[in-house]
């Protein structure tokens, strides 16, 4: 028995380009560029295609950290791709990543240059790079790479998840939004048992594994994903607000928020970073400001 506003499978599924909330008009079922649009390419060996969304912080974020170590070889360009124009589907951007997903990385300092797409992966890939915030070995990199994939593989629920049917989905239903809030809140249960025992996620020290999963689940629980705070009831996990205060405090990661972010204070932004004094003169003047909301 249904009921009438049930939806009932098709034999064969087509594509409804009508259908698909906020993202609706880049979202679709093949893969594969969609226009010729060469990469641009900077003077530093790491150039990097992204924007400021959670998985994109990441890598800026770790890109900061490892020049605040002294890690000169981590010096990059940070370029923009504006996900709700398309810039992830031309020709230059899917040879960096044929996902069409931010963020790529394009490693120029070997002789033959090096793509690496996946945030995680692009964690993993610097970190054993420069050797920095990843253990080399044992029970401690087990640890840590064990809460990287736990970030990889438990934040679709939350961003494609919850964040797509609380506040991009055309309509709202009860269900997908309870189904997964209550995944979401058992993600926080787990974070904050573990930040309960410990000052990291892996342990003592500062790891990939925050890095990775600090841009999501921080910033949800200071109420600034999705503007879902409330609704999920974030201030009962304590032990996940102190992890996310002390990070918050970092100035790498302030400097790494900032970085491909084109919505918020003026101050918050900065559209495209190619030199570390950028942050000192907010170049935004080279790309013109975006119309969309955040995503």
């Amino acid at each position: 028995m249904t009921s009438a506003n049930e939806y009932i499978p098709p034999k064969v599924w087509t594509w409804d380009k009508e259908s698909g909330g906020k993202f609706a008009n880049i979202n679709r079922p093949v893969a594969g560029a969609t226009h010729d649009k060469d990469r641009p390419l900077g003077r530093h060996p790491l150039q990097l295609y992204s924007l400021a969304t959670p998985n994109g912080v990441k890598v800026t974020i770790m890109l900061e950290e490892l020049l605040a170590l002294g890690h000169s070889g981590a010096e990059y360009d940070a370029w923009l791709i504006r996900i709700d124009e398309g810039d992830q589907f031309g020709s230059g951007f899917v040879g960096a990543n044929p996902n069409s997903k931010i963020p790529a990385l394009m490693d120029h300092s070997g002789e033959t240059p090096v793509r690496v797409f996946e945030s995680g992966a692009i964690l993993q890939y610097l970190a054993e790079k420069f050797g920095a915030f990843l253990p080399a070995s044992g029970a401690a990199r087990a640890e840590c790479l064990s809460w990287l994939f736990w970030q990889m593989g438990s934040a679709p629920f939350l961003g494609g998840g919850f964040g797509h049917f609380y506040a991009y989905a055309p309509a709202k239903f009860e269900y997908p939004i309870n189904r997964f809030a209550m995944e979401v809140k058992r993600q926080l249960d787990v974070l904050d048992r573990q930040l309960a025992k410990h000052r990291f996620l892996a342990g003592d020290d500062y790891t990939i594994a925050d890095i990775a999963v600090w841009p999501w689940y921080g910033t949800l629980v200071k109420g600034l994903l999705y503007e879902a705070g409330e609704f999920l009831g974030v201030q009962e996990y304590k032990h996940v607000l102190r992890w996310t205060d002390e990070i918050a405090l970092r100035p790498a990661v302030q400097r790494g928020r900032k970085v491909n972010r084109t919505w918020g204070e003026p101050s918050s932004q900065l559209f495209e970073r190619h030199e570390g004094s950028d942050f000192e003169t907010q170049t935004q003047d080279k790309v013109a400001p975006s119309t969309e909301d955040k995503p």
